[in-house]
């Protein structure tokens, strides 16, 4: 895999740096979203992953080409209709999650799978970077019998190449229900640059996964 893993180094001067809630400034010095237009999106196909902070997903998928629409959510759990505050405390069981709307004439599930497993670890049990809890573990969801098999295939490809020492602690798991987000945690990257947690993780994890995939890129996606 070309994931470039983030040293010990650098996790120990990101722990103060986090995507959960605990964090007041995050919610309080939020930029107002960009307004978005009405899409029809009903045309795409979709796709539905969780790796850590949705912030760092969303904008990762955002910029992979033949993906129209990235939006950021909860899934994974059992309890209806949950908040962003239930979540990144850890009160549910759900994870935070991207719903990827796709056009598969011009990228294909098994593309998003590499995008998915190429942009973050893993190996991390229950977390990701300096988020750490259940809420930020990994997930590989799928809605038929090919997807299964599709992130199934490419999870032995990485345990047959060996590249990680640790066992992978992504969880394959059928997909059922997706929550959206707040408003506000929609392209949150974009819309809040300068927030301390997406200048010194998310823009940073973006970067390395645009570096190592250029060839999965839209033209105007590089950062």
């Amino acid at each position: 895999m070309k994931y470039i893993k983030i040293s010990f180094l650098a996790l120990v001067t990101l722990v103060t740096t986090s995507c959960n809630s605990k964090n007041k400034k995050v919610e309080k010095k939020a930029i107002e979203p960009i307004t978005q237009t009405n899409q029809d999106l009903s045309k795409y196909e979709t796709a539905y992953f969780a790796s850590g902070c949705f912030w760092c997903v969303e904008a990762i998928f955002e910029s992979v080409k033949g993906v129209k629409e990235v939006v950021s959510g909860y899934s994974g759990g059992t309890e209806k209709n949950p908040t962003y505050k239930q979540v990144s405390y850890g009160k549910t069981t759900h994870a935070e999650a991207v719903k990827v709307y796709y056009d598969p004439k011009v990228i294909s599930f098994n593309d998003l799978v590499k995008v998915y497993f190429g942009s973050h670890d893993p190996t991390t049990v229950d977390g990701q970077g300096p988020d750490m809890g259940k809420q930020y573990r990994s997930i590989a969801f799928y809605k038929n019998e090919n997807e299964k098999k599709s992130i199934e295939s490419y999870m032995a490809k990485i345990k047959a190449s060996k590249i990680y020492s640790k066992p992978l602690a992504t969880q394959v798991v059928k997909f059922t229900k997706f929550y959206d987000a707040e408003d506000y945690h929609q392209d949150f990257e974009k819309n809040n640059p300068n927030q301390s947690y997406i200048k010194a993780v998310s823009v940073p994890r973006l970067k390395r996964f645009q570096k190592s995939y250029p060839e999965l890129l839209k033209k105007d996606a590089h950062h």
